[in-house]
């Protein structure tokens, strides 16, 4: 199985959908008028449906096994048609649109099972993804610098398909690393954030500093004046007597945004228990969102997991 464990928790959401073709207008009534001898399509169905979305991964090997928070199982009739349709939600590492499917289908096959001695002429088609939401690519930012939110009013599922997420728009970024004793060829941390950067689209400028409060702030504010939007500091924000990369920042920072270092934290506390330890520091100086992040390569990496593509909603000017 796909290794998961890197991805944040968030609200998900599947619409899947069926079609189970009868042949009979006499099957379509029997259906509507629970008379169908193996007993109530709808509800014999609805069970099997719900069963399905449970067990999904105990039958397809690859899926994981994650909590089912909500699903509801509703039927359209048109004609010789009976639509199907399937809505899963969680809240969890990885999206439902598996377990909605396979509920669709299940909920199709009972109906079959059930119907088949009375029409010969049935057909199932169209099992399908209809909606999601959720996960990166449903809270990625949209080029206009909006979130790409799936909308999930009216209890549906969102209507943002899969992959319609838009590329982050562009942000001049600096990746700064505190340290006295890291070169290019051993830093890790800086060149992983870059990595990062790069994988959701943006390019950055890259340097070395030392653990000096004066260099640190002379740094900070050279780049925003350098009109950079966002400045990232690895390293210094730990307890030994040389961490002082908060101090140096904490002091410029016009607007504190708490929330950012502390999402950090919460997910890297999942999974070390000495995460909390970081002091990491967050808030805009001027028009630059500046990040102060662990400076172990493991902390560094945790910690942009944690934060993006989500922390690019602060450059949608309707924050401001």
């Amino acid at each position: 199985m796909v290794d998961i464990t890197s991805k944040v928790s968030s609200l998900r959401k599947a619409l899947a959908g069926a079609i189970l073709s009868v042949s009979r207008p006499e099957t379509i009534a029997a259906v509507e008028g629970r008379k169908v001898p193996k007993g109530d399509v709808f509800e014999f169905s609805r069970a099997a449906g719900l069963l399905a979305i449970k067990k999904t991964s105990d039958v397809i090997p690859d899926c994981h096994p994650l909590p089912v928070e909500f699903a509801a199982i509703t039927y359209r009739i048109e004609g010789l048609d009976i639509h199907i349709l399937v809505e899963v939600h969680t809240i969890y590492r990885t999206g439902v649109e598996v377990e909605a499917m396979h509920g669709a289908a299940i909920t199709a096959l009972t109906m079959y099972d059930m119907l088949k001695p009375l029409d010969k002429g049935l057909r199932i088609s169209e099992i399908r993804l209809m909606e999601k939401s959720g996960g990166k690519s449903g809270f990625a930012v949209t080029s206009s610098g909006s979130a790409g939110t799936a909308a999930d009013s009216g209890g549906s599922a969102g209507s943002a398909a899969a992959g319609s997420a838009a590329p982050a728009p562009a942000a001049r970024c600096a990746v700064v690393v505190c340290s006295d004793t890291r070169t290019p060829e051993t830093d890790g941390a800086g060149k992983a954030i870059v990595d990062i950067l790069s994988a959701h689209g943006l390019s950055s400028d890259y340097s070395i500093i030392p653990d000096e409060i004066d260099t640190i702030r002379s740094k900070a504010r050279q780049l925003v004046a350098d009109d950079y939007d966002l400045i990232l500091f690895t390293g210094g924000t730990g307890l030994g007597p040389r961490d002082v990369t908060p101090e140096a920042i904490a002091t410029l920072i016009d607007r504190p945004i708490p929330g950012i270092m502390e999402a950090a934290r919460a997910y890297g506390q999942e999974r070390t228990p000495y995460a909390m330890l970081s002091r990491g520091v967050a808030g805009f100086i001027g028009n630059a969102l500046v990040l102060t992040l662990p400076g172990s390569t493991r902390g560094a990496e945790e910690s942009m997991h944690a934060l993006f593509p989500y922390i690019l909603h602060a450059f949608n000017p309707s924050t401001h």
